[in-house]
């Protein structure tokens, strides 16, 4: 920007891709004329993915357009078209002020695409929730060289249907959602020299292992539980990560046990941060043996027994299943996750390794809903992937363990509102914007408010 005159700035946004890492516009602000302090009044409106980290950028210029929000179909052989009823997102259409200005323009089309521009005019959302009254008729400004005669567009209906979403609840806090990690392991044989294992899936000092400990890279279960957790984590007040194996023996006798926790602390299986659970889970690879059978339905049934304590909407539960694909305990698994869909929880299952997969897709339940003994699930809260399917081919894992993260958590919204809504769940208001201390918080009469006790969005895994 240009310091020494006044300016006509303009505010452009960039968003990056994930695996390119380019930088593409994703769109502009108006243009504030002849000042060196703007202050912009579009804010733009992104898709927000719970299932990604979202980069942005924000440049400086001097240009500025309007945006397209919609496009209507052609009527093509007459001179009193009806277009059809559309769909927006009010946050598209004005971004919630409901008095910005919506320029709406008019083509006669053409087939080769030069399209004849006919005319325009200007509206609000706030004139067109009037609905279908004298003051949503428009005269359409003509080009007079083109059209000598007078054009009106009347509006037909106007509609607002209000859809709650996954980010309405997150804004009305205090909300919390509970991840639970697991890594369930098989191992069919073990020696009593824990530290020297030998088994299936394999010694984790030796490189064949699906928990080989390489001092170079991370091993598949590793990069799974990074991939997700760095995402979900950022949902956490705390960060604070119950932990938990299924399917070892343990010092110093060789119990075996579907459920121990990976720190060594069975009253405290807490592990701080994403990172600290990779290092409990390190460390339990070195202090205790892998050992079978898999079973699925304790870890299921562990969560479940803490989900089925809330019924408020005010808890939600993530399990994060790592697996190999040996299960021991289909038909108890099968019954475990009917139980538990009516809970409010969902079961993230990644599957490592190059064995197959067909029991951990059943239990995805995408195709055909899961059921046991004649009941079926109430709802879809399985999501299965396996790993490989997301391996970068040129050795990248960072784009491996954001491909995996995308897909893992693309469906933990959806199942998040569909238990909301089959329990008539609403959520509540948004809390008034964050106020550093020492400022008063003004209400929309004007009169000051209490200071939150600390910021809007308060969450915990």
């Amino acid at each position: 920007m240009d310091t020494f005159s006044k300016s006509d700035p303009i505010c452009v946004l960039y968003t990056q891709g994930i695996g390119n890492k380019e930088w593409r516009e994703f769109g502009r602000t108006e243009v504030i004329e002849n000042t060196l302090n703007p202050e912009f009044v579009r804010k733009f409106i992104l898709d927000y993915f719970f299932e990604e980290r979202q980069n942005l950028r924000f440049d400086l210029n001097e240009d500025g357009t309007f945006t397209i929000c919609h496009k209507t179909e052609v009527v093509k052989n007459t001179l009193n078209p009806v277009w059809q009823a559309f769909k927006i997102p009010v946050r598209a259409l004005c971004n919630g002020d409901y008095d910005r200005t919506i320029k709406i323009e008019c083509y006669d089309w053409e087939r080769d695409g030069s399209h004849d521009f006919i005319g325009e005019f200007s509206t609000s959302y706030r004139e067109l929730s009037r609905g279908q009254s004298q003051f949503n008729v428009y005269e359409v400004s003509p080009v007079p060289s083109l059209y000598q005669y007078c054009l009106q567009v009347t509006l037909l209906s106007f509609l607002v249907d209000i859809e709650v979403t996954f980010l309405d609840y997150i804004k009305g806090g205090p909300f919390y959602i509970w991840l639970c990690c697991s890594i369930i392991v098989p191992c069919y044989y073990c020696p009593i020299i824990y530290h020297y294992c030998t088994c299936f899936p394999g010694n984790p000092a030796q490189p064949t292992s699906l928990h080989y400990m390489s001092p170079y890279q991370m091993n598949a279960y590793a990069m799974a539980l990074k991939a997700v957790g760095e995402i979900i984590q950022d949902y956490d007040s705390d960060k604070m990560f119950p932990a938990l194996g299924f399917g070892a023996k343990l010092p110093p006798d060789g119990r075996v046990s579907h459920e121990f926790a990976l720190n060594g602390n069975p009253q405290n299986p807490y592990c701080a941060g994403i990172d600290g659970v990779m290092e409990a889970y390190y460390q339990s690879l070195k202090s205790v043996c892998l050992y079978g059978p898999t079973n699925f339905s304790p870890v299921i049934n562990h969560v479940a027994r803490y989900a089925a304590s809330v019924n408020d909407g005010s808890q939600y539960f993530v399990l994060l299943i790592i697996t190999d694909g040996v299960i021991s305990d289909m038909a108890q698994t099968k019954e475990s996750i009917v139980n538990a869909s009516c809970l409010p929880m969902s079961i993230i299952i990644v599957g490592v390794g190059p064995a197959e997969f067909d029991a951990m897709i059943e239990l995805d339940g995408d195709e055909v809903r899961i059921s046991s003994r004649g009941r079926y699930a109430e709802r879809d809260i399985v999501q299965f992937v396996p790993f490989r399917d997301y391996i970068d081919r040129t050795g990248n894992h960072i784009l491996s363990m954001a491909r995996l993260a995308k897909d893992v958590l693309a469906e933990i919204p959806d199942q998040f509102l569909s238990y909301m809504r089959t329990r008539g769940i609403k959520p509540l208001p948004a809390p008034p914007p964050y106020t550093p201390p020492g400022y008063p918080v003004q209400s929309p009469d004007g009169h000051p408010l209490n200071t939150p006790p600390g910021h809007p969005l308060q969450t915990q895994i």
